[in-house]
């Protein structure tokens, strides 16, 4: 009977207060966007830092790129007359620096030393700062049509112009001009234009080493920043055979520098002891000169070893040195006598 009563009780209250099916979904909707720019406003930007050397190897290598595409161009006119190809290399370099330019910047892909360094052109002003879009700090588009356009124009354009117009302004001979006339001023601005721009540039590479942002003053005015074009890609080029390099290079100017400062004859004259060929100072051998390795047509021999010379080989010897020993026998050579002449104490022939 109890129970009865409770169930009559229950069914008589309406139900009014129970919530609907998507009231939680539509509070959510609702809510959302004052909870993301809360989370926006407190999440700090993610700082990014590219490597210096990587931005300034992407630009060696660049450069190295189109001296390597100018010499086989340049391969192609061999045959064509001397002096041709220089009265136009500016054309030529912009059309290298143009082709470099329309197949890698302008559609959006990077250029050979970028993409060995794993770099690429974001445009700065339009890169996204804060949010939950950005994960790693690498987000961002790519230059718009203009930059790309400016970028050239700056690069290919105003190298080439400013190439033409030193190479006529020293053709003209402007700055051998008189002091007030038209080419001497235009002479002096190009050189006013030209120092400022140095400057300009040696201030935004202290900048650079500073910031590690915007290599360079065209990048810097275009805003275009070169950031990693992946996260997980390293290097294209290894640090071993950069050292690898380096080490050759610095070798071979060493080598450079040394191989003209040894006297060859000396070296030959130590090394003889340890040769194998025990005949070098046979008789076979006296006949001919030890310089130039013929018989000599105006014989002199060298005092006080006897050895015999061709005039213009020992001349020039003892010219060049002044305790020129003998080739054969290392002695120091002290005068010079014709063959069967009359001995010449200043080392120069007597008729």
């Amino acid at each position: 009977m109890r129970i009865e009563t409770l169930a009559s009780s229950s069914s008589s209250t309406p139900i009014t207060d129970l919530p609907l099916k998507d009231a939680w979904i539509n509070s959510y909707n609702r809510l959302r966007p004052q909870t993301q720019s809360i989370l926006d406003s407190s999440q700090p930007p993610i700082p990014i830092s590219v490597s210096r050397v990587n931005q300034v190897d992407a630009l060696r290598l660049d450069i190295e790129m189109s001296a390597m595409l100018k010499e086989q161009l340049v391969k192609v006119f061999n045959l064509m007359k001397p002096g041709f190809l220089f009265q136009y290399e500016p054309e030529l370099d912009a059309f290298l620096e143009f082709l470099i330019w329309r197949f890698s910047i302008w559609v959006d892909k990077p250029t050979p030393g970028n993409s060995l360094m794993n770099l690429r052109y974001r445009d700065e002003s339009r890169a996204p700062i804060r949010g939950k879009e950005v994960r790693t700090g690498l987000e961002g588009p790519g230059l718009t049509v203009s930059q790309k356009i400016w970028y050239c124009l700056a690069t290919v354009g105003g190298q080439y112009i400013w190439a033409r117009l030193q190479s006529f302004s020293a053709f003209r001979r402007w700055g051998d001009s008189e002091q007030r006339s038209f080419p001497r001023q235009a002479w002096g601005m190009i050189q006013r234009v030209e120092g400022f721009y140095k400057v300009a540039s040696f201030s935004n590479l202290l900048i650079f080493l500073y910031t590690g942002r915007y290599r360079s003053l065209i990048e810097r005015a275009l805003r275009a920043r070169l950031i990693y074009g992946s996260p997980n890609m390293n290097r294209g080029v290894s640090f071993e055979y950069m050292n690898r390099q380096l080490v050759w290079n610095e070798f071979s100017e060493m080598l450079l520098l040394l191989l003209p400062l040894l006297n060859s004859s000396s070296i030959r004259k130590f090394l003889l002891p340890f040769s194998k060929d025990k005949s070098s100072g046979s008789e076979a051998d006296e006949t001919v000169c030890p310089i130039c390795q013929t018989n000599p047509t105006t014989p002199f021999l060298a005092l006080p070893c006897q050895h015999r010379y061709c005039y213009y080989c020992l001349r020039t010897r003892c010219a060049a040195v002044t305790s020129f020993r003998c080739s054969r026998c290392n002695e120091p050579v002290i005068a010079m006598q014709r063959h069967g002449g009359i001995v010449n104490n200043n080392k120069s022939p007597q008729s």
